[in-house]
């Protein structure tokens, strides 16, 4: 049930992100989501793609600095307090958010959740016992290419 997130660490430069963003485009990888944070010297560029394996062969090809991380979608309805139920669940559980972000679907319908947990099993099996559902990587591409 556990996803694979693609990180990478951007010089904060003019430029990088486009030059990142642009091989992937250039090879036929299309992003899903993504989520980027920086500091005065760098960034770090969280992404879902669907082929991970070769994009980061591709960037570390090109001197980009990538690992793949774990993560967990939870795909929630996209109303007020979808996000509150899954912390709930989360903090009953005595599990901590490390980071997370979100994309929608479809206005009005469905968002989806993307979380890294400081204990990632501990939260897979907390959210199914709470019958929420947990998208595989199938599941998730196939809702963000409809």
């Amino acid at each position: 049930m556990k996803l694979k997130q693609l990180s990478v660490f951007l010089e904060n430069k003019p430029g990088r992100l486009r030059e990142l963003c642009g091989l992937l485009a250039e090879n036929g990888i299309n992003i899903i989501t993504l989520s980027l944070a920086d500091t005065e010297q760098f960034g770090i560029l969280r992404l879902i793609v669907k082929d991970y394996d070769q994009a980061k062969k591709l960037l570390e090809a090109k001197g980009f600095v990538a690992k793949l991380t774990d993560v967990i979608a939870v795909e929630v309805n996209d109303q007020p307090g979808g996000l509150s139920e899954i912390l709930a669940i989360e903090e009953a559980s005595g599990i901590s958010v490390e980071y997370m972000y979100a994309f929608v679907i479809k206005s009005g319908e469905k968002a989806v959740l993307l979380f890294r947990f400081d204990d990632m099993d501990k939260a897979v099996a907390a959210l199914r016992q709470a019958h929420l559902p947990i998208l595989d990587s199938v599941e998730l591409y196939q809702r963000a290419e409809a």
